[in-house]
C-alpha cells in the first residue's frame, strides 16, 4: 500500500474517537438532560452499525492469509482487539454516566425510572394490567435444552435469557422483547413526581405470569443482544434482476454472522458459558454492558417534564429574497441562492420541486436520491409531476445502507406511476445530491438546477447542517446535462468543466487544487486551505496535504467523523491543525475553501476524503460564483473556527480535549451561525 511510512490514525480506531466525542455530549451539563439521554441513545446507535459494518469487515479480513494482510498495511487481529479494549471502556463509561449520573439527575428534575424492583402496589397493578393486555399476546418463551439447537437470535433484537431454578434443576430459556411497541410505558403521577419503567423491567415483574406451567424456586433474566453482519454479498452488477436479489439479501442479513454479544454484566458466569457454547461465540465477541441494550429506543425518551429539559425548537429562517408565494424558478434566473439547513427552512427545496410539478412550461425533471424520508415529499412532488404529463427520470441508489428496503419501496412505486428509475452505474453507488429541472423558454431548454451536500431527505434536514444552492448559472447546468444524460445512460460522465465529479475528476482535480497552493506558497503567494468535512481517510490526499504543509500552506480542517491524519507532527503536518463540532445538529456539510492566489475558490461537494468517495462512487461538487453567498459560506466557516465550546482538538494523543481560543468570549457556532443567518434576513432600519 502507498505512503507505508506517513503518520497515521487507523480508520476504526479514529471512528470509535469520534464515538467518544458523541458520550462527550452526553456528559456535557450544559446540554439539557432529555437530549443527553438522546446523546446516549446515538452513541449506542452508532456503536452498533460500527459493529455490522467494520467489524464484520475487518473479521472477514482476519481471515486472511499473511501474504493478504501484509497488502493491507496492518493486522486486522490486532485492530479488532484494539476495538474491543477501547469499547469495553467506552461501554463502562456510557453505563456510569447513565446510572450513577443521568437516572439520579432525572431524579432530582422529580423524574423516576423505575425498575421491576421498586414498584409498590397500585403501581404493580397498572404495571401488571398493561402487561397483560398489550404485551402478554407477543411474547413467546423459547424452552433450551441440550437436544435443540440455539434458535437464530435476530440481529440487534433484545432478548431474556432466562434461568428457572428448583432444587438443583435449571430450565433456560429465550424470550425475545417485543421490537414494534414503545419501549417506555409512564405510570401514573403521584404529588407531581413523575415515574417511568422500561417494557424490559414490566416483563421481568411478569415473569411469573408467562412461566405459570412451572415449578421454581428461584427465577433470573438477563438481556442479551446479538449483532451481526450487515455487509452485503452481491454481485455489482445493476439490472432488472438486481432488486430481487437486494431484497433476497437483506433478508439474509437478519442472519449475518454474529460479531457482538452485548449482556448485562450482572449475569452469572455459567450462564455467559452456556450462551458462548450454545451460540458458538469466542470471547473476542462478548462485551458486558448494562441491564438495558438496544438503547438507540431512548432517542424517543419520553420528555414528562418541563420543556427547559430538551434543546428549545427555533424557528427556521427564511431565506433573504426567496418567497413561497412567488416562482422560484423566476427568482433563481436572476441570481444564486443559498438554504442552510436546518437554521433555515427545507420547505423551499419542496416548493422547487411542486413548482416544477404543476408548471405548464416544465418539460423534465433529473434527480438522483441516495436516503429518503419515509413518506418522503419529494418523492410526492416527482409523483405529482409524472401525473401532470412531465417526462421525469429519479436515479434511487439501491445499496444506500440501510435504507436498501425504503429505497426498493420507493422504487416500486415510482414505476407504477410511469416514472423511469435509475439504479446507478454498474460498480459504483451514486451518491450525487442533485437535481435538475427543464423548462421550454422562448422554444429552448431553459434549466435550474438543486445542489446539495445533503440528502433529498426533508426529516434529516431538521437535525443535519447542510448547503444546498439554488442556481441557473449556465456553468453548471451545462456540467449537470452532461452529467445526468451519462448517468441515465447507465455510464460516467466525462468533460466536466465547472463541476468536480467522483470517480473521474475528484482525485486529479483536488491534487490540482492542493498542487496550486504549494506552488503558490513557494512564490510567496497567500496560500491556504480549510476544508470541512465528516471523514478524511484516504491515504493518498492525507500524504497531499502532508507535502503541502512541509511546503508551508496552512491548512485547517473541521472534520466530525474519522480523522487518520496526524496533526502538528515535526516533518509531516507541522501547518495542519484540526478540530471536530459535536454539537446539536449534526455537522454534515462538505466544504472546500482554496487561496487560489488571492482569487480565492469555494467548492460544496457531497464527497469526503475517503476512497470510497473518491474512487469507487459517483459524487458531486460544485463551486460558488456568487460573491455575496461566497462570503455567507466563509463567514459560517470562520464562526466554527472560533467555537471555542463544543469543538474538539483532534490531535496523535486522541484526547478529545475540548479546543479553547484565546478569548474571553464563549463561541458556539451552531448557536452563532444561526443568529448569523437571521441578521442577514433582517432588514436595515
Amino acid at each position: 500500500m502507498a505512503h507505508k511510512t506517513i503518520p497515521l490514525i487507523n480508520r476504526e480506531i479514529s471512528w470509535l474517537y469520534f464515538n467518544d466525542r458523541v458520550l462527550q455530549e452526553a456528559a456535557d451539563i450544559t446540554v439539557p438532560l432529555i437530549d443527553r439521554v438522546k446523546f446516549l441513545a446515538i452513541f449506542s446507535s452508532n456503536l452498533d452499525e460500527f459493529y455490522r459494518v467494520r467489524v464484520a469487515t475487518l473479521t472477514r479480513l482476519a481471515n486472511l492469509n499473511e501474504k493478504s494482510k501484509a497488502l493491507l498495511g496492518y493486522n486486522p487481529k490486532k485492530i479488532l482487539n484494539q476495538i474491543k479494549t477501547l469499547v469495553v471502556k467506552q461501554e463502562k463509561k456510557f453505563n456510569n454516566l447513565y446510572e450513577n449520573i443521568i437516572v439520579k439527575q432525572l431524579a432530582e428534575e422529580k423524574i423516576f425510572l423505575l425498575n421491576e424492583k421498586q414498584l409498590n402496589v397500585v403501581r404493580g397493578a397498572f404495571v401488571k394490567k398493561h402487561f397483560r393486555e398489550k404485551l402478554l399476546s407477543t411474547l413467546v418463551p423459547i424452552m433450551l435444552d441440550d437436544a435443540m439447537p440455539m434458535p437464530e437470535l435476530h440481529d440487534r433484537a433484545i432478548y431474556f435469557f432466562v434461568k428457572l431454578t428448583k432444587g438443583k434443576k435449571t430450565r433456560l430459556a429465550l424470550i425475545e422483547l417485543p421490537g414494534n411497541l414503545s419501549r417506555f410505558l409512564i405510570l401514573p403521577e403521584t404529588n407531581q413526581l413523575k415515574f417511568i419503567i422500561l417494557v424490559d423491567d414490566i416483563i421481568r415483574y411478569s415473569l411469573e405470569d408467562i412461566f405459570f406451567i412451572f415449578e421454581y424456586d428461584s427465577m433470573e433474566a438477563y438481556s442479551i443482544q446479538l449483532t451481526r453482519d450487515a455487509e452485503l454479498d452481491l454481485d455489482k452488477e445493476v439490472s432488472g434482476k438486481f432488486i430481487d436479489a437486494l431484497a433476497k439479501s437483506l433478508q439474509k442479513r437478519r442472519k449475518g454472522k454474529p460479531m457482538r454479544l452485548l449482556y448485562d454484566a450482572e449475569m452469572p458466569a455459567d450462564m455467559v458459558s452456556q450462551l458462548m457454547v450454545k451460540l458458538n461465540l469466542g470471547a473476542e465477541n462478548l462485551i458486558p454492558g448494562n441491564r438495558y441494550h438496544n438503547f438507540k429506543d431512548f432517542i424517543n425518551f419520553p420528555n414528562v417534564g418541563g420543556p427547559e429539559l430538551e434543546y428549545k425548537r427555533v424557528k427556521s429562517l427564511s431565506v433573504d429574497g426567496l418567497s413561497f408565494g412567488k416562482s422560484l424558478m423566476g427568482l433563481i434566473a436572476v441570481k444564486d441562492y443559498l438554504i442552510s439547513t436546518p437554521y433555515q427552512s427545507y420547505d423551499y427545496v419542496i416548493h422547487f420541486l411542486r413548482e416544477a410539478a404543476i408548471d405548464p412550461k416544465v418539460v423534465e425533471i433529473n434527480i438522483s436520491v441516495y436516503r429518503l424520508a419515509e413518506n418522503s415529499r419529494v418523492m410526492h412532488a416527482l409523483i405529482n409531476a409524472a401525473q401532470n404529463g412531465k417526462k421525469v427520470n429519479c436515479l434511487i441508489e439501491l445499496r444506500a445502507r440501510f435504507d436498501e428496503q425504503n429505497n426498493i419501496q420507493w422504487t416500486r412505486r415510482l414505476e407504477d406511476e410511469g416514472i423511469k428509475v435509475l439504479h446507478g452505474i454498474p460498480g459504483y453507488k451514486v451518491h450525487a445530491k442533485i437535481c435538475m429541472v427543464t423548462r421550454m423558454e422562448k422554444g429552448k431548454p431553459a434549466y435550474y438546477a438543486c445542489l446539495s451536500t445533503g440528502n433529498f431527505n426533508e426529516k434529516t434536514a431538521q437535525i443535519y447542517a447542510d448547503h444546498t444552492l439554488l442556481t441557473a448559472n449556465k456553468k453548471l447546468t451545462d456540467d449537470l446535462v452532461h452529467l445526468f444524460r451519462a448517468i441515465n445512460k447507465g455510464a460516467l460522465p466525462k468533460g466536466m468543466k465547472s463541476m468536480i465529479v467522483s470517480p473521474i475528476d475528484s482525485r486529479p482535480a483536488i491534487y490540482g487544487l492542493i498542487e496550486t497552493e504549494i506552488k503558490n506558497v513557494k512564490a510567496g503567494k497567500q496560500a491556504y486551505m480549510i476544508l470541512k468535512m465528516n471523514s478524511l481517510a484516504d491515504e493518498q490526499l492525507i500524504a497531499k496535504l502532508y507535502e503541502a504543509s512541509n511546503a508551508g500552506v496552512k491548512i485547517q480542517l473541521i472534520i466530525r467523523g474519522m480523522c487518520c491524519l496526524v496533526p502538528g507532527v515535526e516533518g509531516f503536518s507541522k501547518n495542519i491543525k484540526v478540530v471536530s463540532i459535536v454539537d446539536k445538529y449534526l455537522e454534515h456539510a462538505r466544504i472546500h475553501i482554496f487561496a487560489n492566489g488571492g482569487n480565492e475558490i469555494i467548492y460544496l461537494t457531497s464527497a469526503d476524503f475517503m476512497t470510497r468517495n473518491i474512487d469507487n462512487r459517483v459524487e458531486a461538487g460544485f463551486p460558488v460564483y456568487d460573491p455575496a453567498l461566497h462570503k455567507q459560506i466563509k463567514d459560517m466557516v470562520n464562526i466554527q473556527l472560533k467555537d471555542n465550546t463544543k469543538s474538539r482538538e483532534i490531535n496523535k494523543t486522541n484526547t478529545n480535549k475540548y479546543h479553547r481560543t484565546h478569548t474571553d468570549m464563549q463561541h458556539r457556532a451552531q448557536v452563532e451561525i444561526y443568529e448569523y443567518l437571521k441578521q442577514l434576513n433582517t432588514p436595515t432600519p
